[in-house]
């Protein structure tokens, strides 16, 4: 018993414990405020949903050692041209351009990162601010209705059995997510490149392949946050997605994914992103304003960086 707690790395449990207590803070101090009520705790993991997605795919990408700072921008993209799509077209046409949009921009990310040999950190830089600019010019900053009820239903306000569509999605997310992280061979080599991408081309994995993949993978889960946002909404708006980034690596890093890669973890992540939803819900019962969210996940994220990256006494 004692050698297992010698060999345990704190720092993985750290995002249960942190959840729980401020679950339960938040339970003692807001219970005459709705917080522990069904609506409440429902709506706090529905808004965690886009979030949530966009984190599956942030973990693939830190893992293999690199970032994606665009996924905001893409969001905005993929949910204005779904709405453009759906004034004339079926849902599913809406639905294939806004995840068509999330790959393309993933694989021009993909293609400057692994082929081009470009950091990941400029690149996705570079094309947040492209693509934050060409949502803004496709509606001229308008926003865009959507009523098509099928779609609205099927990725936002609908619901099957008593469940929310958004949860849905969520389980779905990570559900495969985990599988195929944890699971697969391509999963392994994921690992494999981020640890060390040397000794990943020694025993043969494809590394620029999984360079490239893992950003056309994170665009098109910030398609479907877009979709999902869209759907929630029903309309979009170029501002969808703006805030998103500092909470998507809130939520990841906070969940026990290394920023410098070769390791990472889905539930972890999820738990990130309800911590990130529970924490900004709890403070708009209280009273609080916006910025004193953003202090909050700022701090989340220095506490986080903290604990995982923090060298060893030398």
């Amino acid at each position: 018993m004692l050698a297992f707690l010698r060999n345990t790395n704190p720092s993985r449990y750290v995002i249960y414990v942190g959840f729980l207590l401020i679950f339960l803070a938040f339970s003692v101090i807001l219970r005459d405020d709705g917080f522990l009520t069904t609506f409440n705790l429902f709506n706090i993991v529905q808004q965690a949903a886009p979030i949530t997605v966009m984190a599956v795919g942030m973990v693939f990408v830190l893992t293999a050692g690199e970032i994606d700072l665009s996924i905001g921008s893409i969001v905005a993209v993929s949910a204005l041209l779904a709405a453009m799509v759906l004034r004339n077209w079926p849902w599913p046409l809406g639905v294939a351009a806004a995840l068509a949009a999330g790959g393309l921009i993933g694989a021009l990310n993909g293609g400057l990162v692994a082929y081009a040999r470009l950091p990941s950190f400029l690149v996705t830089l570079a094309t947040m601010g492209v693509f934050a600019g060409v949502a803004r010019r496709l509606t001229a900053l308008q926003s865009v209705p959507i009523e098509n009820d099928a779609f609205n239903a099927l990725f936002g306000s609908g619901s099957l059995f008593g469940i929310p569509s958004l949860i849905l999605w969520t389980i779905v997310a990570v559900a495969v997510g985990s599988f195929v992280f944890r699971q697969t061979r391509y999963g392994a080599h994921i690992h494999a490149t981020g640890d060390s991408a040397r000794a990943a081309r020694a025993v043969g994995i494809k590394v620029l392949r999984v360079r490239f993949s893992v950003l056309v993978l994170s665009g098109m889960l910030a398609g479907l946050a877009g979709i999902l946002y869209a759907g929630r909404l029903h309309g979009a708006r170029y501002t969808l997605g703006e805030t998103d980034l500092l909470t998507v690596i809130a939520a990841v890093i906070v969940g026990g994914t290394r920023l410098n890669g070769g390791m990472g973890t889905i539930i972890g992540a999820l738990i990130g992103s309800l911590l990130m939803s529970m924490l900004n819900n709890g403070l708009i019962l209280m009273g609080y304003q916006p910025s004193d969210q953003m202090i909050a996940r700022g701090l989340i994220i220095l506490i986080a960086v903290a604990l995982t990256l923090r060298e060893p006494n030398r």
